[in-house]
């Protein structure tokens, strides 16, 4: 099962380019810090301007410099149920660990209609399967009852849950009655929490940045220290803060390249974040002694 801090890659580019060498050097870093896993190709890695080619470079190019030594977990969300396939078939002849699949934005599914949309990606590929809902981007909240169905598929084995509510943690896990089934959270802020009720790890933004503070927290948690998680989290919350007082990727993106890991550069419609945000991440990367 995969569990502790999880990185939510950024994609570095150069020139409107996806800068092959700086996002291998990247993962490279990332692992030497410590990551317990990377997730190439998420929102936060802009997947929704990477064409279908360039996202599948980049997962190529994240899965060889991983070279199995931390779980690959690849990014393959889409609202179009095929070009979902699609992705999800290419991460897993490329080698991926598994897949991170997004509930889908602005056609607004049912229910039903987000349990087929997953299934067909299930029927369609062989490799372990992460949901994510994240109903802040994507409009809808894919329910507890919907989660508990998808987990009876062989290959669904947990959830990015992105949602903001804590409850809702200890609520899916009374409602999966034991099964397996690892909880994931979305949100660097409240993921010591989300592990005191019953979480296993975070998809991390701010590991793009201190990957080897996010992931003491995690190790934490997982020794069950939660007193110790708590104090160092709360040395972390300016940097969660700032990791969105914009559009993400854009703080990342920014941070990221005042520590030189890439250049300050986004595609549209993201832009570089905003000159009068800057003072909030520089300050918010030198107080961790990041730069």
């Amino acid at each position: 099962m995969f569990k502790g801090a999880i990185t939510a890659l950024i994609t570095p580019f150069r020139d409107g380019k996806v800068d092959e060498q700086k996002f291998a050097d990247f993962v490279q870093w990332q692992i030497k810090e410590g990551i317990h896993g990377l997730v190439p190709c998420g929102t936060t890695g802009e997947s929704p301007t990477l064409t279908h080619e360039r996202h599948n470079q980049v997962i190529d190019i994240c899965v060889e410099a991983a070279q199995g030594r931390v779980p690959v977990i690849a990014g393959a969300g889409s609202n179009s149920t095929a070009e979902a396939i699609s992705l999800a078939q290419h991460a897993q002849k490329a080698g991926a660990d598994a897949i991170l699949v997004a509930t889908p934005y602005y056609n607004k599914p049912n229910q039903e209609g987000l349990y087929r949309h997953f299934k067909a990606i299930h029927d369609a590929t062989d490799i372990p399967m992460i949901l994510y809902n994240i109903p802040g981007r994507s409009v809808i909240d894919m329910k507890d009852e919907t989660i508990v169905r998808l987990a009876e598929l062989e290959n669904v084995v947990g959830i990015k849950d992105a949602t903001g509510d804590l409850s809702r943690v200890g609520s899916l896990i009374n409602k999966l009655e034991g099964r397996e089934f690892c909880l994931l959270s979305g949100e660097d802020a409240t993921a010591v929490g989300f592990n005191a009720q019953g979480g296993v790890g975070v998809i991390s933004v701010s590991s793009n940045v201190a990957p080897a503070k996010v992931v003491k927290v995690q190790e934490l948690c997982l020794e069950g220290k939660y007193e110790e998680a708590t104090r160092l989290q709360n040395e972390l919350i300016r940097l969660h803060t700032a990791m969105f007082c914009d559009s993400s990727p854009a703080p990342a993106k920014y941070a990221a390249s005042l520590m030189g890991l890439c250049e300050n550069e986004l595609r549209l419609p993201l832009i570089p974040l905003l000159e009068e945000k800057r003072p909030q991440v520089e300050e918010a990367i030198k107080d961790l002694g990041l730069i």
